[in-house]
């Protein structure tokens, strides 16, 4: 086998240590600079060449350096006789503009993917993107794993009375089923909808969840606002508890203190993003996951089979 080697970008090296750790290698080294005018300075520094290497690295907040610095460092590895480079993204920034939702808008997800493979991307490798058609932006392999398999034996160790799952909008329906199938959970939804321009949103709930365990589902939670009102909204209508669980821990803007101030018993993210300590989140790590499908892709083993 030709070996591969992990690096790490500013975002994420805390991660990829823990990922190395588990595959029980050494983190590559890389020199990653700013110019005095910010620009991005990278060099590698030991040889790559013949090598299958790995780049991790989220890109969120601040998402465009982030970005910029995995191009970067992609360019550089690709200049130094790489065998193939595959981009680990935990978080994959700009997917949220996924279509055109609007007269003259861009298409960001689809832009950002175009940028990967000019750049010498080979593979893509990422959790719960915020819509699973940006794979079909790339003409590249993406795998997309499932945050779900780390939450599920975490609610599991709960040990919860009365469980049922819920979709804290009507977007994310789908994936609220499938884990509610995984779980063998009965699911409700929240319909948020506002009744006239400048008028508060209401919520209203679609099933019963009258002396339930509620679980909600979600792949990023952002300024947490649509959370804490539906986890007000589902308690005025009988949950005896809510819990919410969202793969990528964005936490912009009024975040912490919404949930505060909010309902909302726990919010439970993985580590693909760093958040700040507070007494309602729990962390879990993501890590040993991808550790092992960095393992599978280079021993060209099935990653489909991880979530079977």
């Amino acid at each position: 086998m030709r070996g591969y080697k992990i690096f790490a970008g500013t975002s994420s090296v805390e991660f990829a240590n823990e990922v190395c750790q588990t595959l029980d290698v050494p983190l590559a080294k890389a020199e990653i600079k700013r110019f005095s005018d910010g620009e991005i300075s990278i060099q590698i520094s030991e040889s790559v060449r013949g090598r299958d290497v790995f780049i991790i690295q989220s890109t969120g907040a601040p998402s465009n350096d982030n970005l910029m610095e995995l191009l970067i460092m992609t360019d550089a590895l690709r200049r130094s006789s790489a065998s193939s480079i595959t981009a680990v993204v935990p978080y994959f920034g700009y997917a949220r503009q996924d279509r055109k939702a609007a007269p003259r808008v861009p298409i960001s997800a689809r832009m950002v993917a175009n940028m990967y493979e000019a750049a010498g991307i080979d593979r893509v490798v990422t959790i719960d993107l915020h819509a699973g058609q940006i794979q079909g932006f790339f003409d590249i392999p993406v795998d997309n794993l499932y945050g779900s398999i780390i939450f599920k034996e975490y609610i599991k160790s709960k040990n919860l009375t009365n469980p049922i799952i819920a979709s804290p909008d009507i977007g994310g329906v789908a994936r609220a089923r499938y884990f509610a199938e995984k779980m063998g959970l009965e699911m409700v939804i929240v319909d948020k909808r506002r009744e006239k321009a400048n008028v508060a949103e209401v919520m209203n709930i679609i099933g019963d969840v009258a002396g339930r365990d509620v679980i909600m589902i979600d792949d990023m939670v952002d300024t947490a606002g649509t959370m804490v009102k539906a986890a007000s909204a589902l308690k005025k209508n009988g949950a005896t508890s809510v819990m919410a669980c969202a793969t990528h821990a964005v936490l912009s803007g009024k975040a912490y203190d919404n949930l505060d101030n909010g309902e909302l018993d726990e919010l439970v993210v993985s580590n693909t993003l760093v958040s700040k300590p507070n007494k309602k989140i729990k962390v879990l790590t993501v890590a040993p996951l991808f550790a092992e499908v960095i393992r599978r892709v280079y021993h060209n083993e099935s990653v489909n089979s991880l979530f079977i």
